[in-house]
């Protein structure tokens, strides 16, 4: 493949809800191209985008990756994104390196609540768009529907390029307005152009004057014009499509069948035709490196020798064994052998110039977001990507001792590849915490962890750090005595137990009230460490007891038998002895959780929050017909909040949680924790 100069070059994101057909579209696109002698099918498993064993698995992309497509003398960097939504951070991570994108719809669906989020993604990157209303060859279609369906969701800017010759099963072509030609697909990759089905005149002469009425506005001059009555070249027309469309003004919509190959080739003329090139879409924060080469890693990905580094250039010319200095870190890097990637296959390259993608094995200290340099004075960071932090969470167990061992080395390759996952310990449970985006995200990632290092993870929910607490006063008696020959055990205390306020700032007091050395000094501390202990244990559910202050008011000892150790007994004794009496409670952590949502959806998330034991706490208005819900939840209901949400909004929705504080826990389900406790308790001394 030739080095294209930046003004040839055209970067642009593939998004949609998943199933749309993004992937089917650069298989044709490809094939059209010439890049491939074979039409690829996802349906089939031979698609060329799609090579993981997990995404062929499940005929969806699972990963953000750039396939290049040559055609008409520039090259089209097509960036494929997940549409499945636990996959969000692939989709930003696409669009953070993309200059414009290609939003794909079905002609089925048309506006689906994928299209709808990550509509909002190129939103926040002002990326300009055009649309493509996909699988028209199918049954139960309509081009008019698709179209009505995209304004009614994003408004008048959208706007018909072209219209379908033929419906459903005979859709074979497309009229472009702007030249008022027609083209049918017929036998591969052949394009006709033929003449205009009379049918279609007067719907064709309907959708040109929208079409040139709102991409005026983009320029005054042909504005004017056009209001008086001048009649505008097709040349005219063009350019201010092409202002309109990267301008955002304008959003242009498309026909097409990825899967019949109808289409595809109108779409990339138009792709080179309107969208922007690198050299017109500079982003603010690259002005900073000037001449210097800037490189932006946007994806990272295990390889059996290390890890393969997916980087954007944004300025310079990157060459083969370039040294270049990582901005965040100052780490000194060696760009060995560069590559520009084809899927699953790689092509050397010597040199990737600005605007154009490449890839690097072997990075060893650049992850994911970073920004290199081959200037070591510029300490300015090209924007990283904006990803989501993860809502719902699970703990890990390894099968087998083999897997225990691996399990470290694994996890850390899988955060190298998504940014989106994190892994911690709970301090309290000793459980291994594996957070993402969902329950497939984790699902997926807990296979791909077993088929690419041999480690087999179990997954179950995360255990509740509940805390026990009492409600009243009690005075109790602890007393250890064993005599066994020779020096025996002999210890003996009275203790006082009583509740602390809940918002203490110390969850534990102990009190030394002993008055004539009834217990000598140096046995005290033992029985502080026995009730520090039992407090550790639990006595009702197994989890630490908090707010709790006891004091030593009196007690015996044995000159010869007693000990610390017989004292530590004799306390622990005591509070076995007292906790029952003193009205013991559990106690639950509290989340505040804010929740995003439409607006339509707002009296089902309530009521849902209810049934969870939530109180909703309050709800604010935002933009777009969204609101947010703030409420107090126990943790222990939302565990699976990410899927339960998902389910409510149709995937709309979102939201974040912290801790906010303890709080007592209904006697119903109080019994049932407790139940559940001496269950697992029986079970483990059979």
């Amino acid at each position: 493949m030739k080095v294209y100069p930046a003004e040839h070059i055209r970067n642009v994101a593939l998004i949609s809800h998943v199933g749309a057909g993004k992937t089917s579209l650069i298989d044709a696109a490809l094939y059209d191209s010439g890049a491939v002698t074979r039409h690829g099918k996802v349906d089939e498993g031979t698609s060329v985008v799609d090579y993981d064993p997990e995404e062929l698995k499940r005929r969806m992309s699972l990963q953000v990756k750039a396939l290049p497509v040559e055609w008409d003398d520039h090259k089209i960097n097509f960036i494929d994104t997940p549409g499945y939504p636990d996959f969000v951070g692939e989709v930003k991570a696409g669009l953070r390196v993309a200059d414009a994108a290609l939003v794909v719809v079905t002609a089925e669906k048309g506006v689906e609540v994928g299209t709808e989020l990550t509509w909002q993604y190129a939103n926040e990157r002002n990326l300009p768009r055009i649309v493509l209303v996909n699988k028209l060859d199918r049954e139960n279609t309509s081009f008019e529907q698709a179209l009505t369906s995209l304004r009614n969701q994003f408004g008048s800017k959208i706007v018909p390029l072209q219209l379908p010759i033929g419906e459903q099963a005979s859709f074979n072509g497309v009229v472009d307005l702007v030249t008022q030609k027609g083209y049918t697909f017929e036998g591969g990759n052949s394009v006709q152009e033929v003449s205009v089905p009379s049918q279609l005149e007067e719907q064709i002469a309907t959708y040109r004057e929208q079409l040139i009425e709102a991409a005026v506005e983009s320029d005054d001059a042909i504005m004017e014009k056009f209001l008086e009555g001048e009649t505008l070249s097709d040349e005219e027309i063009n350019d201010v499509i092409k202002k309109g469309t990267q301008s955002g003004t304008i959003i242009p919509v498309l026909c097409g069948s990825a899967s019949k190959n109808i289409g595809v080739q109108t779409l990339l003329d138009t792709i080179v035709n309107y969208l922007p090139s690198p050299l017109e879409a500079v982003a603010e924060d690259v002005s900073a490196f000037g001449d210097n080469v800037s490189a932006f890693i946007f994806k990272t990905t295990s390889a059996q020798a290390g890890t393969i580094s997916s980087f954007r250039v944004f300025s310079g010319t990157l060459k083969s064994d370039m040294h270049l200095t990582n901005v965040g870190t100052g780490a000194d890097e060696r760009m060995s052998q560069l590559t520009i990637q084809h899927g699953k296959t790689q092509e050397p390259a010597t040199e990737i110039p600005s605007g154009d993608f490449g890839a690097v094995a072997k990075l060893s200290n650049t992850h994911t977001g970073d920004t290199l340099t081959s200037s070591k004075e510029i300490t300015t960071s090209i924007e990283p990507i904006n990803l989501p932090l993860p809502c719902y969470t699970v703990a890990i167990v390894p099968h087998s001792q083999a897997d225990l061992d691996k399990m470290s080395n694994a996890l850390a390759r899988i955060i190298e590849e998504d940014r989106t996952i994190r892994v911690s310990r709970d301090p309290e449970t000793a459980e291994v915490l594996l957070s993402g985006m969902g329950e497939t995200h984790i699902q997926i990632l807990v296979e791909s962890i077993k088929r690419k290092y041999s480690v087999d993870l179990q997954t179950h929910d995360q255990r509740i750090s509940y805390r026990e607490t009492i409600r009243k006063k009690v005075r109790a008696n602890g007393r250890h005595k064993r005599q066994s020959g020779g020096h025996g055990q002999f210890g003996d205390v009275w203790l006082e137990i009583e509740p602390l306020p809940r918002d203490s700032e110390q969850p534990f007091v102990f009190e030394d009230k002993i008055v004539g050395g009834v217990v000598p000094g140096q046995f005290i501390p033992g029985v502080e460490k026995g009730i520090r202990e039992s407090l550790k244990r639990g006595f009702i559910s197994g989890h630490p007891m908090v707010y709790v202050k006891v004091a030593l008011v009196d007690g015996k000892y044995h000159p010869v038998d007693s000990s610390a150790q017989s004292f530590e007994v004799a306390a622990s004794l005591g509070m076995q002895e007292g906790v029952p009496q003193a009205n013991p409670v559990l106690l639950e952590p509290i989340m505040n959780v804010t929740i995003e949502v439409p607006e339509q959806n707002m009296g089902d998330v309530m009521s849902d929050i209810n049934t969870k034991r939530g109180h909703v706490m309050g709800m604010e208005s935002l933009e777009n017909g969204m609101q947010r819900i703030t409420a107090a939840v126990p943790q222990a209901e939302m565990l699976h909040y990410a899927t339960d949400l998902r389910s409510i909004t149709q995937g709309r929705g979102s939201f974040s949680m912290e801790f906010s504080q303890y709080a007592e826990v209904p006697p119903n389900v109080q019994q049932e924790i407790i139940v559940s406790h001496k269950k697992q308790e029986e079970a483990a001394h059979k």
